[in-house]
């Protein structure tokens, strides 16, 4: 067992010995293998999203440097088996993040951002600065319903400091260090912010709280145990991570838009889905605009794959963190799920399987002997006539009004994970995309390269620091 005093002068003298022992260490002793690709869209329960985090974030989660779900909890650490019946703890929170939602509450906020992102003073300029410049007011203005001034410059530079983490990842480099350390001295300031504006949402204090992922999580949570006050206050904290896919999967759309040296069939997709009446319903599961995203995620990933926590790893002992990746990129392109897996082609998914496909029919017809996820309705509470749902491989979707919200329940398409395992803001992040897209054509709005000898490095999600060197110019 590796201990602090064996990292003596192989690591700089400024690391405290608790960063040592709790990110350090733990990071050195963790074990990580690349699991199968799936065969259908599922993750088998042996492979647990309890505690399924990288070990050296665990500070900057909670005070003693490991687990402790008396201070919060997330949907994201916790196993199926410890989120109530039928996977409840994962439909209370994306009750707060369905695409009615999206339309009715949270759309203006995203596209009053994404307008000030294309502002025709910011022509010609690194673009993600300036889509960092604005991030956090977006953020917050849809978990608390907070703007400007109001959010305090100790909250900005937490959130600063985590995304940080995120890039550069590597506890035993100065920039992780000093940012993990900047999160655990700012945590307890976040912490009773969050809860004042939870109070306020509560309470009614703001403008439109029916605008808040809070709302929804109070409303629908309905205080119980599987979503506790201080799970919404962790689950605003832990959004720092789950939402860092925005700004990876903005830049690197921007970067196949670019007029240069973008990737010409996306391009020409592009232009004929927005040409063609992008959101124009067409007989299908998804608009044309839905499809050209969903490929979009399909063949650029914003992340790597499912963590999974094992309980033991034949050959490696028992000591230190066991995990598996789920990939997602392999299992996208894997052909046994699709005919042309390397080409762009967004219309694969007018005859791909979706959540309301897969019933227990579906699961007999691919070899099971029963449903593994019986279809467990969750009604809302939140004013709604709406239910949060699930296919027979256990993926969640919503039904608002009797129109059932679906999503692509192919093993092939992997960019958000597998069935229980679906990522929660998934919709929200396809919407997130498409307002980008739609704002991109609708301004006349060309992506072009920026020749610069120094590029900014930003930090943008899990190991991926990139060169800020796009811009734009409006178009002909």
């Amino acid at each position: 067992m590796i201990t602090p005093k064996e990292l003596v002068g192989l690591l700089p003298p400024t690391f405290e010995p608790e960063y040592i022992d709790g990110a350090v260490v733990p990071f050195l002793l963790s074990r990580q293998i690349t699991a199968e690709r799936p065969a259908l869209p599922m993750i088998d329960l042996a492979l647990s999203k309890e505690a399924a985090a990288p070990p050296h974030f665990w500070g900057m989660l909670y005070d003693g440097w490991a687990p402790n779900p008396e201070e919060g909890l997330t949907v994201f650490i916790q196993g199926y088996e410890d989120r109530g019946a039928d996977n409840e703890r994962k439909k209370i929170y994306m009750s707060a993040t369905t695409p009615d939602l999206y339309a009715a509450k949270y759309a203006d906020k995203v596209r009053g951002s994404l307008d000030r992102l294309f502002t025709p003073t910011n022509a010609g300029k690194p673009l993600m600065h300036e889509y960092y410049v604005d991030y956090f007011d977006m953020y917050w203005d849809l978990h608390v319903g907070v703007t400007g001034e109001a959010i305090p410059a100790e909250v900005r530079q937490i959130g600063s400091s985590f995304t940080t983490v995120l890039g550069y990842w590597y506890p035993t480099s100065d920039i992780v260090h000093d940012s993990i350390m900047r999160v655990r001295e700012l945590r307890p300031f976040l912490k009773e912010w969050i809860d004042a504006r939870v109070q306020a949402v509560s309470n009614g204090e703001i403008k439109d709280p029916e605008g808040t992922f809070v709302h929804h999580w109070l409303k629908n949570g309905g205080g119980g145990e599987h979503f506790r006050r201080k799970d919404i206050a962790f689950e605003c904290f832990h959004n720092f991570l789950a939402f860092s896919q925005w700004g990876n999967m903005a830049y690197r759309t921007m970067g196949l838009l670019e007029e240069a040296h973008g990737d010409p069939a996306v391009r020409s997709w592009f232009s004929r889905t927005m040409t063609e009446g992008p959101d124009e319903a067409d007989g299908g599961a998804f608009t044309p605009l839905d499809r050209f995203v969903m490929e979009l995620f399909r063949t650029v990933s914003p992340n790597g794959g499912s963590l999974s926590t094992v309980t033991a790893m034949r050959g490696l002992g028992d000591q230190g963190y066991n995990s598996a990746l789920t990939p997602h990129l392999a299992a996208s392109q894997d052909p046994r799920h699709w005919s042309n897996p390397e080409e762009f082609d967004p219309d694969r998914y007018q005859a791909a399987p979706t959540t309301l496909d897969n019933d227990e029919a579906k699961s007999r017809a691919a070899g099971l002997a029963r449903c593994p996820f019986p279809p467990a309705p969750f009604a809302v509470s939140d004013g709604r006539r709406a239910e949060m749902t699930n296919s027979a491989y256990g993926a969640v979707y919503g039904v608002v009004d009797g129109t059932a919200y679906p999503l692509c329940d192919a093993a092939g398409y992997a960019p958000f994970g597998f069935g229980y395992r679906r990522c929660a803001g998934e919709q929200m992040t396809v919407e997130f995309v498409k307002d980008l897209l739609r704002t991109i054509w609708r301004g006349g709005i060309e992506i072009t390269g920026l020749d610069l000898e120094h590029p900014q490095k930003l930090p943008v999600s899990p190991r991926t620091v990139i060169d800020d060197n796009l811009g734009f110019r409006q178009g002909k």
